[in-house]
């Protein structure tokens, strides 16, 4: 699905959820085609300029799960920021916080994720505190481990915990109360 309300050729859109959304209701953020979690959608332009801007620093947790076994070499690159190419041009990185996992209980995924049986997987949360096009995935590929599912859980203060204390499935919306969005703020 993308992240988006406009149709963009065949893709599914937040306008094809059965939920009736404000109006002037805009995404903090995007999440690509490939990816799932967490997406918070607001008509508060203070808020989501807050959330938005470089230079508030808000943090982003991911679940990653990468081709092969990490090493923790490569996940102390990650820790140190990694240079990958944005629009053509060498980047580094901020720091992140990388930190191997168990594999979180995310509900199946369709199409299902390509498995080999002879090439392991493993899974990762790495917290970001900005949020390039397709980062996460440029990360992981820059220290030789190629990013297979990705699922953000938390953008700042606000995490899938704090409404199911795990993966919702693909299309769930729930409303934010006024007093958890003041959370934003505080």
């Amino acid at each position: 699905m993308l992240s988006q309300f406009t149709r963009e050729g065949d893709h599914p859109t937040l306008a094809d959820l059965d939920f009736e959304f404000a109006k002037d209701i805009y995404p903090v953020g995007r999440l690509d085609a490939d990816s799932e979690g967490l997406l918070l959608l607001t008509n508060d332009n203070f808020l989501k300029t807050k959330l938005l801007e470089p230079r508030n620093k808000h943090t982003r947790t991911y679940y990653v799960q990468v081709e092969g076994d990490i090493t923790a070499e490569a996940c102390e690159q990650l820790s140190r920021g990694v240079t990958i190419s944005i629009n053509g041009k060498a980047y580094k990185t901020l720091p992140a916080n990388a930190q191997l996992i168990e594999e979180p209980p995310l509900p199946e995924r369709n199409p299902p994720i390509r498995f080999r049986k002879n090439i392991p997987a493993t899974w990762l949360a790495l917290t970001l505190r900005e949020g390039k096009n397709r980062q996460v995935r440029r990360m992981t590929a820059a220290v030789g481990f190629p990013t297979l599912r990705l699922a953000r859980w938390s953008i700042g203060k606000f995490s899938l915990a704090d409404k199911t204390g795990s993966f919702p499935k693909s299309g769930d919306v729930w409303e934010v109360t006024a007093s958890e969005a003041r959370r934003f703020y505080e």
